[in-house]
């Protein structure tokens, strides 16, 4: 016998395949959910890169389809409990391992409060393809899609690839906002570049020599920087300016001219893993060409950071890390071809 209406209470941030599990299990079991998202006070303040309520509540409407939209209600959740302790209609409420005492503690109010307890519905945690949960902190931390799946494709992590005439194509369009600027004054682009990003969270990632150099003269420099030691495919002498001991940690990986390595793949990877730890800061020193690394760097990247990198002659692109920026990058690596 279903339940007459059940409850169910998170951020449901960055909407996924987890969310959709917990809501197709209440309607399953029960006639009516009221759906209380958390509001953006709350959320924000656990993670400013939350999305609005407005856009959680559209994400979620349109990922659970007309039908069952039409027996959920949305409210929004001022603190951590909402109505739940004191709800005469409800009489049961979902939830999955770690939100489990949070409704035994509920009960016990209800209890307090006269009033029956309601059926705890726990619902199992959907695997991502890395065989962890899927969750909205490791979407926002750039790790794996809303769908669990990873954003760099197999054939990237396991051996060299390179570049085809379709993807090359694709890339002569800068990826990215340019801002334009003198190339005899790198500087005043960058300075354009860094009034517009002064608030974002995210890291700065610098790609190319100049670029680089521009960031450190400004007083600025990048987070993450990648150099080596060439522009416009040619050895530049002003790379000896670049100063590492800037940078907390050095790392040096290979990727030939017009591919992309595991080597430049882990160092990377290394060097996002530990600014999220603890802030810490790296140049990467490729031998061969880094204009491409890019397209490792967003899908690696957490959601907000900003990649930097030069246009000749035209000025500096800056590009924020989103899911769109994840998928154009992931769809393009799998267009490299596979070295055997």
């Amino acid at each position: 016998m279903m339940h007459p209406l059940g409850l169910l209470g998170g951020t449901f941030d960055y909407f996924h395949a987890g969310h959709l599990a917990l809501v197709e299990r209440g309607l399953v079991e029960c006639e009516v959910l009221e759906i209380w998202l958390t509001s953006d006070a709350l959320a924000q303040r656990k993670d400013a890169r939350t999305c609005s309520w407005n856009q959680r509540a559209s994400d979620l409407l349109d990922s659970i389809g007309k039908a069952a939209a039409q027996r959920v209600s949305l409210h929004t959740l001022e603190d951590e409990d909402g109505p739940a302790p004191i709800h005469e209609v409800a009489t049961a409420i979902l939830c999955t391992l770690e939100t489990r005492a949070g409704c035994a503690r509920i009960n016990s109010m209800r209890a307090a409060n006269d009033l029956p307890d309601l059926a705890v519905i726990e619902v199992e945690h959907v695997l991502a393809a890395d065989g962890e949960p899927i969750s909205s902190s490791r979407i926002r931390a750039g790790e794996i899609d809303r769908e669990g799946l990873a954003w760099i494709p197999e054939s990237a992590r396991t051996g060299r690839i390179i570049l085809t005439p379709a993807v090359e194509a694709e890339l002569k369009d800068p990826f990215g906002q340019l801002v334009p600027g003198p190339e005899d004054d790198p500087s005043v682009a960058m300075s354009q570049v860094l009034a517009q990003i002064e608030f974002e969270t995210g890291p700065l990632i610098a790609v190319g020599d100049v670029t680089v150099l521009t960031l450190q003269e400004l007083d600025h420099p990048a987070d993450i920087a990648l150099i080596d030691g060439r522009t416009k495919r040619q050895p530049w002498e002003s790379a000896d300016a670049i100063d590492a001991s800037v940078y907390d940690k050095v790392l040096r990986c290979q990727s030939p001219a017009g591919s992309l390595t595991p080597s430049l793949l882990e160092a990377c990877a290394q060097a996002l893993t530990a600014w999220m730890d603890d802030g810490s800061s790296h140049l990467i020193e490729v031998d061969g060409e880094e204009d491409l690394a890019p397209l490792f760097l967003h899908p690696l990247a957490p959601m907000g950071a900003v990649v930097l990198y030069g246009q000749p002659g035209k000025g500096v692109v800056v590009r924020w890390t989103n899911e769109d920026a994840k998928q154009r990058c992931r769809r393009l690596l799998s267009g490299f071809a596979s070295i055997e």
